[in-house]
């Protein structure tokens, strides 16, 4: 009888079991590609010098005028890691889940604001500011806009080092 038990257990669970690790196998590596992809558009907007400071003024260039550019980006997290996120919080654990989810978020934005910098041929943005938001009350969805002003500056590439700018 007790073997039998088992093997119904095996039965009715499996499925469930099956499917949990599905999900956070290609949840997983959804997110590993899109972190790399993050990684390779930062590489390829790195000419465009990002500021936080907000005061920093690069120098402009002659007849040329700020403009708003914003990013912005709405990501879900993975169903199973919001399992695995509620079951730590339950003992006070750090959500290392939500950590990366926002973290994603917000490089994502960023990379989308200097993407709509450089399609407008501007090479600095200052004064960045970031806004980041649940979509719903399960915290599974964030928003993140990432906003500046946007100018063509004269400063070259070694004079913008000097100046204060998020590494991002």
């Amino acid at each position: 009888m007790n073997n039998y038990s088992l093997t119904q257990v095996l039965i009715n669970y499996a499925p469930f079991i099956l499917l949990f690790a599905a999900g956070w196998f290609f949840g997983s590596r959804h997110e590993r590609r899109h972190l790399a992809q993050l990684r390779v558009a930062e590489q390829t907007l790195s000419h465009i010098i990002v500021s936080s400071e907000r005061f920093y003024r690069p120098k402009l260039a002659a007849d040329s005028e700020g403009e708003l550019v914003l990013g912005s980006v709405v990501i879900a997290q993975d169903y199973f890691k919001m399992i695995i996120a509620r079951v730590l919080s339950l003992f006070g654990k750090n959500l290392t889940t939500y950590e990366t989810l926002l973290d994603r978020a917000r490089r994502e934005a960023v990379v989308r604001m200097r993407t709509a910098a450089h399609a407008k041929g501007y090479t600095h943005v200052y004064g960045l500011r970031m806004e980041v938001t649940n979509i719903n009350q399960l915290g599974s969805m964030v928003e993140a806009i990432a906003y500046g002003t946007a100018v063509i500056s004269t400063d070259t590439k070694e004079k913008a080092i000097s100046a204060p700018k998020t590494t991002v």
